[in-house]
């Protein structure tokens, strides 16, 4: 038989009455007998085979020319060494003018390219396109797979999950083309650190997944966890640029009762605890995560229906002029009235707030609330209000601000915004440009929490902060001689006043602060001493009267953390020992009672017998009815306080 033979991807075979080969088109045989096989003279079934991994059920060649039966489209590759070749192969008997069986005939086509193309979209589909690493879909097969085969014994497989710490502000500030550059050599030290010991996803953005299938142990486990934050958190040079990320570790292993999702889950809430614990850290899932997970997912049900059932409220903190202690003010804070749980503190809600994006609601609220609270106040009373940087990076804030100030007539001088550093480290540019635009409102702005982040005088040398709230951890302890907080204290009031700038003590809870505070040179005092969260309703009376001055209330004086006790000891008063009983005991004083000091004896030193036959030097503080408080010259020790 003669064939026309136009076209490259079509070729045409036939064979005798044996099987065996008597013709085959040139561009395929050339292909095969390069490889040292015989074409023709050859059984058809000793140069091709079928392709089982797609027709496993197909008969063989070998069984069609047997059994002189017709086959259409059955994939087939050489025999050998032809792993880049597949064809589509048809053929069918033919007999001669009188009816006898005279061989196989046939044709083929190239499938090739369409092989070639087939595969390239199956491991797209599996691949992610930036890293070149597992997708999410295949990282979930891998899962559901290693789970099965684990089903009939202990599984020993564990699952990793981790993202970028600062990977936003990346692509905030050097552009996505950077970021994407920065996963390719993420993925590309994950899969060195990771070795053969696992298998490398990525799950979308900055999120990657290992999956581990044998031998996960917890040690193990932390050896490699501690390798992925070291060779992540190596600094990266890219286009000019030298950057640095971190990243957070979340773990999870596999039980008898572990399925996919379950396995998934835990390393969620695991890497969830570890962005919690102060990132760039490593966390194994436990149980009480897990409650702690479902805790927090209650809460934000509950916050959401807070938020329209009006059950946040607001209370307002005393802000008092150092010199005069009068007030000058107050700070707007979050209270939340549950009506099952009673009161919830803004450090349980907050967070969740800010996690489930409702800060961005519960701030406008917030803002509004006092805005519209100042239009109620005498004209030389301030409110200040907490911005999360959320808040803070959310454009419709300027225009919340300025309707809210519009409807309320109330000079905008009147509120001061309290922000944190923590808005300057995702795009400092656009914060300065959002701190002119509320500047322009007439607002003003103090700068919180201050010491207690990165503290960069660059903020101050460039933004127009109206006041420095000093925090409350350079406060607590400052009267103590030996502690280096009272100097801090003093040259962030130094550095204020040389830029224009007032200053706030934050959290001053005892009155032997006052004095130091007001002796470091602070413009303004904040704190327990001069009252907690009031409701302005109920002052609103004397605010109306005129009455600013604030009589400071609580402890005398700071004192460490105490015990509760009652012993008998003894103390010295010039030379004259007398029997006393002592309360409320800790390192560096003491409430003692059935004494009766007159208000003259204040700051008298006197020895008290603390212990058996042990006294020590203390200075009375001061006095009240039967009773006093006394500060010891130098610390003791509780470890013998049950002799």
């Amino acid at each position: 038989m003669t064939y026309a033979e136009e076209f490259e991807d079509r070729w045409y075979w036939e064979t005798d009455t044996e099987g065996r080969l008597t013709y085959l088109s040139a561009n395929v045989s050339e292909q095969i007998e390069m490889f040292g096989i015989k074409t023709v003279g050859e059984p058809i079934a000793n140069v091709f085979s079928l392709d089982q991994s797609e027709f496993e059920l197909t008969r063989s060649l070998k069984f069609h020319i047997v059994s002189r039966t017709a086959f259409s489209n059955y994939p087939v590759r050489g025999i050998k060494s032809l792993s880049e070749s597949w064809w589509s192969m048809s053929g069918r008997p033919w007999f001669d003018s009188e009816g006898r069986f005279a061989g196989f005939v046939g044709s083929g086509t190239d499938l090739t390219k369409t092989r070639k193309q087939e595969a390239t979209i199956r491991r797209l589909a599996v691949t992610d396109s930036l890293t070149g690493l597992a997708n999410r879909q295949r990282m979930q097969d891998h899962l559901d797979t290693l789970i099965k085969l684990s089903r009939n014994k202990e599984p020993d497989c564990a699952l990793i999950m981790l993202d970028l710490d600062g990977f936003k502000n990346v692509n905030d500030t050097l552009g996505h083309p950077v970021g994407d550059a920065l996963l390719i050599q993420v993925a590309q030290r994950l899969a060195e650190v990771t070795g053969e010991t696992g298998v490398v996803g990525r799950l979308g953005g900055d999120e990657f997944q290992i999956l581990i299938p044998s031998d996960a142990d917890v040690e193990t486990l932390s050896t490699l966890a501690a390798g992925i934050i070291a060779g992540v958190s190596s600094p990266y040079s890219i286009d000019g640029s030298t950057i640095t990320v971190s990243c957070s570790v979340g773990i999870a292993l596999a039980d008898k009762q572990s399925d996919a999702e379950t396995l998934v889950r835990n390393a969620d809430i695991a890497l969830y605890a570890a962005k919690d614990g102060g990132r760039a850290t490593y966390r194994f899932f436990e149980a009480e995560m897990l409650a702690k997970a479902k805790w927090r997912k209650e809460l934000e049900d509950e916050l959401r229906t807070a938020l329209a059932t009006d059950q946040l409220f607001l209370v307002f903190q005393p802000v008092v002029t150092t010199d005069t202690e009068k007030l000058a003010g107050f700070e707007a804070l979050l209270r939340w009235s549950h009506p099952t749980r009673g009161f919830i503190g803004p450090a349980e809600f907050i967070p969740v707030a800010e996690d489930s994006g409702l800060i961005q609601q519960i701030g406008d609220w917030v803002l509004r609330t006092a805005i519209n609270t100042l239009a109620t106040l005498p004209q030389d009373l301030r409110i200040a209000v907490n911005v999360s940087p959320i808040q803070f990076s959310n454009p419709a804030l300027l225009s919340i601000l300025a309707n809210a100030l519009a409807e309320s007539q109330i000079d905008p001088s009147r509120l001061e915004l309290e922000i944190t550093e923590s808005v300057f480290l995702e795009d400092e540019s656009k914060a300065q440009k959002t701190f002119r635009a509320l500047k322009g409102l007439g607002v003003r702005l103090a700068l919180d929490d201050f010491g207690t982040g990165y503290s960069s005088l660059s903020y101050l040398q460039h933004t127009p902060f109206d006041k420095i709230k000093i925090d409350q951890s350079f406060v607590r302890g400052a009267v103590d001689p030996r502690s280096r907080n009272s100097a801090i204290i003093e040259s962030i009031v130094a550095l204020s006043k040389a830029l224009g700038m007032e200053t706030t003590a934050e959290g001053v809870e005892h009155q032997d602060e006052i004095d130091l505070i007001r002796t470091l040179g602070c413009s303004h005092i904040q704190g327990y001493v001069y009252g907690s969260g009031l409701d302005l309703a109920d002052l609103m009376p004397e605010l109306q009267a005129g009455l600013r001055k604030m009589e400071p209330i609580g402890h005398k004086c700071s004192r460490s953390p105490r015990t509760n006790c009652l012993r008998t000891g003894s103390m010295t008063v010039n030379e004259d020992s007398k029997p006393i009983r002592i309360r409320n005991l800790s390192s560096t004083g003491a409430l003692i009672d059935q004494v009766d000091f007159t208000e003259q004896m204040i700051g008298v030193r006197i020895m008290v017998e603390v212990f058996p036959n042990e006294m020590h030097k203390a200075e009375i503080r001061w006095i009240g009815d039967q009773e006093a408080g006394i500060q010891f010259i130098d610390p003791i020790s509780l470890d013998d306080l049950d002799r």
